[in-house]
């Protein structure tokens, strides 16, 4: 690290960060991520149980009136509710991107809040996709700063704790905060980052709200800071900063390594299942041993090894996951969405619907069994692996090792499935709007701004 500090030196990037300077893989990447967050958002809109209590909410708190945009909405909000909401719903189907080395969902607090921004400001849309792109950056950067195991094991969320500095970040950008401005905000976030890994005990609504909360204190850090509001100095580095406070050993380095250089952006992958992330390694593995799917009688058991940390976050305690209660506890259930990918062959969104309760598939997921794998856990965090073997009643079995699961960047979905996807959750809801609001979310460094976006998606 130089003589300049690291929260310096991150709102210099930041402040700075122009789309003329940042390589076209890297702009054009952010816009599918973008585009891919938004289909998430709009089918949790209208989906995600946690959506009408937390819009009922909004309307109480007198917030749920303004120029803020939400997608599937045509109400408007007020903009750090409409950070808040969209935030939490692209985060609400467990089905948005992924940086696995700093083990954070970038896009869900990023984007809700650099879209707010956007629309306070007017911003072109080159404005808002540079403030996405620098929040990326930041909030990878973070996650890897952290330890992210460690941080974990203090019971944070990181997509939640880092993602409030990353949305500060792209607010910030979208804003036009310049370098002092952007440190007040992350001064102002300091004092709001939280999140709890607590949901797990009993599948709770708080994992998607404090998501949306990060890109909400976001919103409301830059605001305060572009209206001369003093923040804390050295947020991130401080002795009572961000990363001292909130992980037993950081390493500050990281959280500014190779900027302009090295783009975590291209390190962000896509889900191809609603699901926590440590689960997919295995939900590959199970489905290139059982193609389409087979019978569940067919299955004498299946053996699965992971991680220490997506056991812990996916497979303990056994006999609790083998019952999840609930469509949270089903995305954070390894032994549910093996057993839905071993039956069909694949893990959907509409599959929590179908199977939370079906008898077959709660008899399947007590005969899998979860562990933690020595080799899996030697590759962690710079890869979330698992491995299967499955056992069938005829004698025979089969075992697969992944290591790279689908949608990772050294295997990322091409174009058509990533297209696929958007369409498949966003046409149920908008119709054939979705076609159209897919291209200009494609080419979002192109509109002169963001609202229309969400009156495509109304």
């Amino acid at each position: 690290m130089g003589a300049k500090g690291v929260t310096a030196t991150v709102c210099e990037f930041a402040s700075s960060l122009n789309l003329k300077n940042v390589p076209r893989p890297v702009v054009e990447r952010a816009c599918l991520l973008v585009a891919d967050s938004v289909g998430i958002a709009i089918r949790g809109r209208r989906e995600a149980e946690s959506t009408p209590a937390l819009l009922a909410a909004i309307q109480r708190m007198g917030i749920g009136h303004g120029s803020g945009g939400v997608f599937a909405d045509a109400q408007g909000y007020a903009f750090p509710a409409a950070a808040l909401i969209n935030g939490t719903l692209i985060h609400s189907l467990d089905f948005d991107d992924t940086h696995i080395a700093a083990t954070v969902h970038p896009s869900a607090p990023i984007l809700a809040a650099a879209l707010a921004g956007g629309q306070m400001a007017g911003a072109h849309g080159a404005d808002v996709l540079a403030g996405v792109i620098a929040g990326y950056e930041v909030v990878c950067r973070l996650g890897r700063a952290l330890k992210p195991a460690d941080h974990y094991d203090r019971g944070f969320h990181p997509t939640a704790t880092a993602g409030a500095f990353g949305a500060t970040v792209s607010a910030g950008r979208a804003l036009g905060l310049d370098a002092q401005h952007l440190e007040m905000a992350l001064g102002i976030c300091l004092s709001q980052a939280a999140g709890s890994m607590q949901f797990l005990v009993n599948s709770a609504w708080t994992k998607r709200f404090q998501v949306g909360n990060a890109a909400m204190v976001g919103v409301i850090a830059a605001s305060l800071a572009a209206e001369g509001f003093i923040g804390a100095a050295d947020a991130i580095e401080g002795d009572c900063g961000f990363l001292k406070s909130y992980t037993p050993d950081p390493d500050s380095d990281l959280a500014i390594h190779a900027l302009h250089e090295h783009w975590e952006t291209l390190e962000i992958g896509v889900k191809p299942y609603p699901s926590c992330r440590f689960s997919h390694a295995a939900i590959d593995a199970v489905i290139d041993i059982v193609g389409t799917g087979v019978a569940e009688s067919d299955i004498a058991q299946i053996t699965i090894g992971l991680p220490r940390k997506g056991m812990d976050l996916t497979a303990l305690p056994q006999d609790f996951r083998r019952k999840p209660q609930g469509v949270v506890g089903g995305q954070f259930s390894m032994h549910f969405t093996a057993a839905v990918a071993a039956q069909t062959g694949n893990l959907a969104w509409d599959d929590y619907a179908r199977y939370l309760d079906e008898p077959d598939t709660l008899a399947l997921a007590e005969r899998i069994d979860v562990s933690e794998d020595p080799e899996m856990e030697a590759i962690y965090p710079e890869r979330m692996g698992g491995r299967v073997t499955v056992q069938f009643r005829d004698g025979s079995h089969q075992s697969r090792c992944v290591e790279i699961p689908r949608g990772e960047p050294e295997n990322f979905p091409e174009d058509a499935v990533h297209r696929a996807k958007f369409l498949s959750l966003a046409e149920p809801v908008i119709g054939d709007a979705a076609s159209e609001l897919h291209q200009q979310l494609m080419s979002l460094d192109q509109q002169e701004s963001v609202d229309a976006l969400f009156a495509a998606a109304a």
